[in-house]
């Protein structure tokens, strides 16, 4: 699965349009390598997103199409939070 739909079906990142933009801005890394929109994530990837605030890194558990709000956060699991400068 792409990137950028993992991000809205796991709802890490609300839009898919925005997960293209924060791709396209080179804030995704797929296991340490500056990932694409387009860059395909299975499960076992560890993927990082740098937001404004903060860094989020976590691996990929499962792949779904679609899925329920309640049983989104079942496709990832965070494995850390960092704030810049901590």
């Amino acid at each position: 699965m792409r990137i950028d739909k993992f991000l809205k079906v796991s709802r890490l990142i609300k839009r898919r349009t925005l997960a293209k933009e924060v791709a396209a801005q080179g804030r995704i890394k797929v296991n340490g390598h500056q990932a694409k929109a387009g860059t395909e994530v299975k499960p076992g990837d560890e993927v990082s997103i740098r937001f404004a605030s903060k860094t989020i890194t976590f691996s990929v558990d499962e792949i779904k199409d679609t899925t329920k709000k309640e049983a989104a956060e079942n496709m990832y699991t965070i494995l850390k939070e960092e704030t810049p400068g901590s």
